[in-house]
């Protein structure tokens, strides 16, 4: 089992297309190449946590979705979720690997153990945010629509600043 991280689908969101350029010439050809993308990688047996903005419809319309993605399904409420109720969580925290992680449709400048070096996954900027310290935007709009695997991010996160609250920097300084 394996846990995969994305955010902000818009499923059956047409005018995302246009507002975010996306390479698609219709809702259903990105809708199709998403899942698509999504199955290639993710099994039967994995986790994927989805941080927000899943799918412009309606509960119908999502329920028809998660039944044709690969894996077990962790959603997050974003702004475009409103067919969700009340409920959905808006965080996910969970230690893997050793390392806290904690998932929002929205970044934030400091987190859950954010002065531990916890890492921070987020949507919603549709890539358009840098990330500070150990965050990343897990949008599918900054993966080629692809789902981000956790060996990805820990790859992306060796390789990104320390928080700027870490205690250790506090230490060294």
């Amino acid at each position: 089992m394996g846990y995969f991280f994305t955010a902000d689908e818009h499923y059956s969101h047409a005018k995302i297309i246009e507002y975010t350029n996306r390479p698609f010439s219709s809702v259903e050809e990105m809708n199709a190449q998403i899942i698509k993308r999504h199955n290639e990688i993710v099994t039967p047996q994995d986790i994927t946590i989805h941080a927000g903005d899943f799918c412009f419809g309606n509960k119908k319309d999502a329920e028809a979705i998660l039944r044709k993605l690969n894996g077990n399904h962790v959603l997050l409420r974003g702004s475009h979720d409103s067919w969700m109720g009340g409920s959905y969580h808006e965080v996910w925290t969970k230690t893997l690997n050793g390392q806290p992680i904690v998932v929002c449709h929205y970044a934030g400048r400091v987190w859950h153990k954010s002065h531990y070096n916890s890492w921070q996954l987020f949507g919603h900027s549709h890539g358009g945010l840098p990330p500070i310290g150990k965050q990343w935007d897990i949008g599918v709009d900054n993966n080629n629509f692809y789902p981000f695997s956790l060996d990805k991010i820990e790859a992306i996160m060796s390789k990104q600043p320390n928080n700027f609250n870490f205690l250790r920097n506090k230490e060294q300084r």
